[in-house]
């Protein structure tokens, strides 16, 4: 199974969960991927997707995250004892959050919400400061990534596999080049 988990005021008609779904659609293997739209509590994003992972065999699950969804997939890969695959993943969101409170939009839609300062706070809640098995972790890094610092990334994961990308961006715009590396990982036992 994979679960994908969006960055943040994204949504699981992002490019890059759009383009997993087709793959895996293509491949016949469209009910092992389960994206859900995440809400702006972490609190409520952690809790949501624990729900989600109820009796599932964790030994075969995979948790693809981008961007603050990368941060929320550390966590669960560190309490599940899965493999994650990290696509340009917030490591210090709290710090790089906080000047987003207030209200604002989705980016694949005009939905309204509100960011509130309570979610910052409740974000540390979350932090992994060192993962437990690098083994498990696949690192998609972009250096031409205009929002997060990818050698913060980088060290944030050390040993764990990691592609680093010369240039691209934060939404990982190549990323049809990955994602049978993507799979890969997603698969290896």
């Amino acid at each position: 199974m994979i679960l994908y988990l969006h960055g943040f005021r994204s949504s699981p008609a992002s490019f890059k969960s759009t383009l997993m779904a087709q793959t895996l659609r293509a491949a016949g293997r469209l009910d092992e991927f389960i994206c859900p739209q995440l809400p702006a509590s972490p609190k409520l994003a952690i809790e949501l997707c624990q729900q989600l992972l109820t009796n599932v065999d964790t030994s075969k699950l995979t948790i693809i995250g981008s961007s603050l969804g990368g941060f929320y997939a550390t966590f669960l890969a560190e309490q599940y004892g899965c493999r994650a695959v990290l696509l340009n993943p917030a490591v210090k969101p709290p710090r790089d959050l906080s000047s987003y409170v207030g209200v604002t939009t989705m980016y694949h839609s005009d939905e309204v919400f509100e960011f509130k300062q309570e979610y910052v706070a409740e974000l540390p809640l979350f932090s992994i400061d060192h993962i437990t098995h690098p083994e498990r972790y696949f690192l998609i890094a972009a250096t031409g990534d205009e929002v997060l610092d990818w050698q913060e990334m980088v060290a944030h994961y050390p040993r764990a596999k990691q592609h680093i990308i010369q240039g691209s961006d934060h939404g990982i715009a190549d990323f049809a080049n990955y994602i049978d590396d993507v799979l890969a990982f997603c698969d290896a036992s």
